[in-house]
Parts: C-alpha cells; structure tokens; sequence
C-alpha cells in the first residue's frame, strides 16, 4: 500500500481521566483564541500559494510550513478536546512538530504540484469527499413543532456522537473503549486528509478509505509521522504575529477595498437629479396613516450622517387615492395622530411589519397643516436634513382609510466622493501595511543562511 503524502496520527493516552473530559471545553480556550486568529491568515496563504502554484508550480516553502503547522494545532486540540478525546496532555503552542505529544500531523513537501488541478481540486474535485466530511463532523437534532423556539443542539456529526460514547464510557468504567477510539482516529484522519488537498498541499487525491486506528496503514517501515527535526522555516512567536498582524490587515484591506467598490458602484448609478434611489417595496394600512419611528438627527454621529446624506427623496405611487406624504417633528406628530388609528413602520422591504395604534379617523385632513416641515399632495417629496426628531407620515390625502403605495427612496449623498476615496486610501495604506509585515513575518521564519568559511590571507 503507497503511504499517502498526508499523515495524521494519535496515541490512546492511558489511563485517562474520568472527568476531565467535563472542563476541556473551559481549558482549550487559549488554543481557541489563537487558532480564531490563525485560520484567517491560513486562508489568505493559501490563496497567496494559489497564485504562486498557478505560475510557478511550487507552493512556497515558507507559506508550506506555516499552514501545514495550522492543521498540526488544530489537530492537537481536536485530539486533546471534543473530536477525539485521546489524551489530557495539554497541547503545546507551537506550530511546529513535538515527537513526543501523543497526536502527530505532517504533510510531505510537494516539489512541483500542478497547475491545472490547482484551478479545481479546492471548489469541484473535493466535492464528494466534502459530503462525506459532512456527515463525520456535522450534524444537529432540532426539537420543536415550529422554526420559532425550537431547540437546536449541534451533535458533531459521526465523530461527536462517538466521542460523547466514549466520554459516558469513561465516566463511568475509566476506560476508553478501543473500537470507538479507532474509528473516530480514521475519520478524522479522513477529515484532515481532506483539509490538506482542498488546501492545495498535494495533488494526491484522498482515497475513500476509513484508515482507522492510531498509526498509518504500512506505517511500519516510514518515518515518524512527524520529523523530530525542525521544519525548513522556523517560525518563532514574533514571526507568527508578524503573519497573523498583516493577514488581519490584509483581510480588513480587502473588506474595505469591496465596501469601497460597491460605494462607487453606487456613486456611477445616480440617476438625472443626482439622487441614489432604491425601491423600498410596498406599504399597505387599514387605517387612516403610515408614520415611521423616530428618526433623531441630534447627537455628532447623527449630524454626520445627516451632513453626508444630505436631500432625501420619498415617492410613494398609488393606485387607489391621492397620497400626501410629510416630514414633521415627531412631537407634533404625535399631537396631530395621537388618537387616530395608524400604523407604525417597523421594517421595510417583502416581511414589512407595522405596530397598530388604535383610535378614530383624523380631526382634518394633513394637507396644508402648519407643522410639516416637508410636505407633498402628489407622489413625490424632496426634504433637505435638519436637525432634530423627525417622523416621516404617509396618508391619503383625502384622510380616507386603507392607504397603498409603492415606496422608493432616495438621497443625495454629497459627501460619497470622499467616503470612496477614503475606503480606498484606507485599503491600499492597510494592504501595503500587512503585505510588509507578512514579508517581515517571512523572513523571521526563513533558515539561517550557511555561513561560508573565507580563506585565510596573509600579509605580503
């Protein structure tokens, strides 16, 4: 049998402890915390390796080491915690390989891997081994007669009920039982298998075997799963925050490179007046108006956002009566429909959702009122933002019941020249920035050069 590239292996620590097991989930915190901020910087290598595949054939050393070294954390504190289980010997903060921790992973070094399977082996080849995988670590039981209020507990796939089996078994008898123990070992040595190749570090495609147990098949005569000699780059603390810093910076970069694009998609689709306009879907009463909450332009965020916004734009078209649509001061909103039945807007769009105020039709119709800041007997309204509490009032304009209209708003939005500009300046000074100390991060980690012995001279 070919040994395969990726190896993935666990001692059954004995005796293990009967309670241990209840607290893991408190003691593997730390490890939780720096594997939340290592798998983001493993994914973004990992597109880095992409491209350096896709053009040269190679996954860069470096960038080898240090994700290999990810899956070989996750692996420890998977075996250590909930997916196997197999030892209460706290895992080591490393990345690198420890001969004598009880879980081991490596992955051999590809000296060339392709560059066509590189472009599907990720999102299309891996695909029926992905459902498998699915079924190991994933899986939930819902309780309940209905979506609201049901309960919902994640069981982990095969793996996490086998493991819980196993936990039971332990509280209970002291011992592990072994045949749990292999299986679960074979599952997850599929799982991570299966995170190697989709990773891109092989192009040997995982086979569709339960290896199970705690070493590799035919692993009698290979090597170590782990080397006990140090990885071709060392990759010390300050070469792991170096990385960790500028893919946190790199990912921030990229968010706000799209948020940047997307405003200037925005700012390119205003239409003939200059107003950005969405369609807000349509509103629907049985009483006699529609008012929003309180909108509060007072405090400094606030002023901002009015300042940035600028004119807002209301059309609201009906097929049944006239509509008026106004913008007043929430107070004398209040006074005006505070015993006339309306609806208050609590959420736009498809699933709109109102909170009904009862009471009687309006004293007098809205139309020429002296407190509307803003107000409009057709189908249009243009508000220019001041500061202050304001509700915005959708009625008939007649003060007749059952008002109908499809909404679309707009504004003007002055300042989103400067908004785009600064998202970008922002992301280019931020990906410049977690480039440099990726790099820095890099060169920490690359193997000291040998020093070359210069022959001695002697003076003439």
């Amino acid at each position: 049998m070919n040994r395969y590239p990726v190896r993935v292996e666990g001692r059954l620590d004995t005796p293990l402890s009967r309670w241990l097991w209840l607290v893991k989930w408190l003691l593997a915190i730390p490890h939780y915390i720096v594997l939340s901020l290592l798998w983001p910087a493993f994914f973004l290598l990992t597109v880095v390796a992409f491209v350096a595949i896709l053009f040269t054939g190679r996954y860069p050393r470096a960038l080898f080491d240090f994700n290999v070294g990810v899956l070989r954390w996750t692996w420890r504190v998977v075996y250590y915690s909930y997916g196997a289980l197999g030892t209460d010997r706290y895992p080591p903060f490393t990345l690198g390989p420890d001969p004598g921790y009880p879980a081991s992973f490596d992955v051999d070094y590809p000296e060339h891997l392709s560059r066509g399977l590189v472009l599907v082996k990720s999102w299309l080849l891996a695909i029926p081994h992905y459902l498998l995988v699915a079924v190991f670590t994933s899986g939930a039981l819902l309780i309940g007669d209905r979506y609201e209020g049901a309960w919902q507990f994640n069981l982990g796939g095969l793996i996490g009920v086998l493991v819980l089996i196993a936990a039971l078994a332990l509280l209970f008898t002291g011992r592990y039982p072994r045949g749990i123990f292999d299986i679960v070992l074979g599952m997850n040595r599929w799982t991570l298998r299966v995170a190697a190749y989709a990773a891109l570090m092989t192009d040997a495609y995982p086979p569709f075997r339960l290896d199970a147990g705690e070493r590799e098949p035919a692993a009698g005569d290979d090597p170590p799963a782990e080397s006990p000699h140090a990885p071709a780059h060392r990759w010390t603390s300050g070469a792991i925050l170096a990385v960790l810093s500028g893919s946190v910076l790199a990912l921030v970069a990229a968010g706000t490179a799209f948020a940047g694009i997307g405003a200037a998609t925005l700012h390119f689709h205003r239409d003939s007046d200059g107003f950005i306009a969405v369609d807000a879907g349509q509103v629907t009463t049985t009483t006699y108006a529609i008012t929003t909450g309180d909108v509060r332009l007072t405090t400094p965020g606030a002023r901002f956002l009015r300042d940035s916004v600028g004119r807002i734009r209301i059309e609201a078209h009906s097929t049944g009566a006239p509509v008026f649509i106004g913008v007043a001061p929430t107070a004398a909103v209040d006074r005006y429909l505070g015993n006339v039945a309306h609806d208050q807007l609590r959420q736009l769009g498809q699933n709109a959702q109102h909170l009904r105020r009862v009471g009687s039709q309006p004293a007098v119709p809205p139309l020429g009122q002296h407190f509307w800041a803003a107000q409009s007997d057709g189908s249009t309204l243009i508000w220019e933002t001041e500061p202050g509490e304001w509700t915005l009032v959708l009625m008939n304009a007649d003060a007749t019941p059952r008002v109908t209209a499809d909404l679309r708003l707009a504004a003007a939005v002055p300042a989103l020249g400067g908004i785009i500009a600064g998202l970008l300046a922002t992301s280019a000074l931020f990906a410049l920035t977690g480039t440099g100390l990726i790099l820095l991060g890099l060169s920490l980690a690359a193997p000291p050069r040998a020093q070359t012995r210069q022959p001695a001279t002697t003076g003439s």
